[in-house]
Order: structure tokens, then C-alpha cells, then sequence
């Protein structure tokens, strides 16, 4: 092969290698833009903040006091699920918290309840940006959040699990499960 045709051939190589960046860059944006409409649900006393594990936590609340739900103890490793839920948003699901508030409340702690929650996703969970933080009255049937039979909801409690109308896990192996998605 002589120079001249040597050139040529590192062109084309270049041209092509130029070509299949742009083309790779193009499905990037294309799937950059695609939402797969499916909500992953997280509810959080029992589930990602270990709410029960705070001293004295059911006469605080009983009280109107709000401060078990900014001090309760993660209950995952945070740091792996937001990792995790970062990676699952760019794939274009949507995250989601879907709590209770506490039982037996008033407007007024309502409104402190639902703030200290959000500060507790804030300390803990710093990077995930939420598409929907659903802080609703307890007892509230989960299901109405449910949009599709392929929204995912991690719960504590069996009850919001069995009539949930989309995929529902127990919080045994929250990291686990979202790894296979």
C-alpha cells in the first residue's frame, strides 16, 4: 500500500469512527428524552427511614412532635440507592415517595410533618431529584397513586403491598430488586 492510498484508508477509518460517534451520540438523545411511564413508588416510615427504631417515637408523634421522622435513621444504604435510582431515572423511570402522614393530626402538624419529611429526604437523599413527592393522609389507599400495572411500589406494610395495582416488593431487598430493572 502506498502513502496515498494509506491516507485514504485513515480517512475513511476516521470518517467512520466520526460517524458512529454521531450516530451513538443521536440514540443518546433519543433515549435521553424517552420516559417509560413507570413510576417507582417509595414509601418511607418502614421502608427507607427507620421511623420505629427512633427512641420513644409513638408518644412523640402522639404529642404533635415531628421530630422522629427527621431523625429516624436510614434504613438502606443510601448512598448505593441513590446511586441506583440516579441511573434509573436517566433510563426514564420516574421516582416517587408516596407516605403517610401521621395518624390522628391536624393542619398544623400536617404541615410540619410533610416539611420534616422532605428535609429528610433532602439530608439523606441529596442527589435524586423526585418527579413526585406524594405526602397524603394516613390511611390514604395507595393504590390511587397507581397509574400502571408496571408502577413499582416498596412498602412496609402488606395491606398497601396486596392492593397495590402494579408491582409491589417488601423492603427485605429494596438495592437487590432495583439492580434487575
Amino acid at each position: 500500500m502506498n502513502y496515498s492510498e494509506m491516507m485514504r484508508a485513515q480517512e475513511a477509518l476516521i470518517f467512520c469512527c466520526e460517524e458512529n460517534a454521531k450516530r451513538a451520540e443521536e440514540e443518546k438523545e433519543k433515549k435521553k428524552g424517552k420516559r417509560l411511564d413507570i413510576t417507582i413508588n417509595f414509601d418511607m416510615d418502614g421502608t427507607i427511614a427507620d421511623l420505629y427504631g427512633v427512641e420513644n417515637w409513638l408518644p412523640m408523634l402522639e404529642s404533635h412532635i415531628e421530630t422522629p421522622y427527621e431523625i429516624a435513621p436510614p434504613l438502606v444504604r443510601l448512598c448505593v440507592l441513590a446511586r441506583i435510582l440516579n441511573r434509573l431515572q436517566k433510563e426514564g423511570y420516574d421516582l416517587a415517595v408516596l407516605s403517610w402522614l401521621a395518624k390522628g393530626s391536624n393542619e398544623d402538624y400536617d404541615k410540619r410533618v410533610i416539611k420534616a419529611k422532605k428535609k429528610w429526604l433532602k439530608k439523606h437523599l441529596p442527589s435524586v431529584h423526585w418527579d413526585k413527592i406524594n405526602i397524603v393522609a394516613h390511611g390514604t389507599p395507595k393504590e390511587k397513586f397507581c397509574n400502571s400495572s408496571r408502577d413499582i411500589l416498596f412498602d412496609d406494610e402488606e395491606k398497601n403491598r396486596k392492593s397495590w395495582g402494579g408491582i409491589a416488593f417488601d423492603v427485605n431487598d429494596i438495592v437487590g430488586v432495583l439492580k434487575t430493572l
